[in-house]
């Protein structure tokens, strides 16, 4: 092998390491996809009452009880109307900041915040 050839390689492979660097630091540094979040709506309850998420994430109640509930926004933010027992609702969620919802039906509470 000649020092060129030697060179050249060893350029390569500095290169390379460069190149994975920058992709694993643009990695870390990209916001966090949107994730979905699932709030089971069962036995008159949330589940579960208290759920932290991201701005941007999307959250789906589930009613898997044998009542109609609603997902209310204490300040209005989202309003489900009726989910009927076996179907869902889906919301993204954009404001940041503590959201309590209820069930306007039934004595149902609990609390998502957004960050």
């Amino acid at each position: 092998m000649t020092r060129r050839t030697i060179a050249g390689g060893a350029a390569l492979v500095a290169l390379l390491a460069l190149c994975s660097f920058r992709l694993r630091a643009e990695a870390a540094l990209a916001p966090p996809k949107p994730a979905t979040h699932t709030v089971t709506i069962d036995g008159a309850s949330f589940t579960p009452a208290q759920l932290t998420v991201r701005a941007g994430d999307t959250v789906v109640w589930v009613n898997r009880d044998i009542l109609a509930h609603t997902a209310t926004a204490k300040d209005g933010r989202f309003d489900s109307k009726v989910i009927e027992p076996g179907k869902s609702w889906r919301v993204v969620v954009k404001r940041k900041g503590e959201v309590p919802y209820t069930c306007t039906f039934h004595p149902m509470n609990a609390t998502l915040t957004v960050k």
